[in-house]
């Protein structure tokens, strides 16, 4: 698996369950421990997601690190319900 695109994977799945959640970059760094500038620029891939990162954004959406990996679609159709706060375009019911 290329890395580029896992990276490019990952990025999409967090920005889906952040839409999913309804939360901002600044309600994920406070889960994270980092501060919202780390999450933007991890985002935008100015920074790499660390293994300890997907393993911490996994925890807090309360999926699995391979489900978070796989793309967006799966990662928020494993999401908890109670986790979610909204639909976002492109997220399922």
């Amino acid at each position: 698996m290329d890395s580029s695109h896992t990276s490019v994977r990952l990025r999409a799945s967090v920005a889906a369950l952040m839409r999913a959640t309804g939360q901002t970059q600044s309600d994920l760094a406070l889960a994270l421990g980092v501060d919202q500038t780390q999450v933007s620029r991890r985002q935008t891939g100015r920074a790499a997601w660390t293994l300890d990162d997907c393993d911490r954004l996994a925890a807090h959406f309360g999926i699995g690190v391979l489900d978070l990996l796989t793309g967006p679609e799966r990662a928020c159709a494993r999401l908890p319900r109670t986790g979610r706060r909204g639909r976002g375009k492109g997220v399922p019911a």
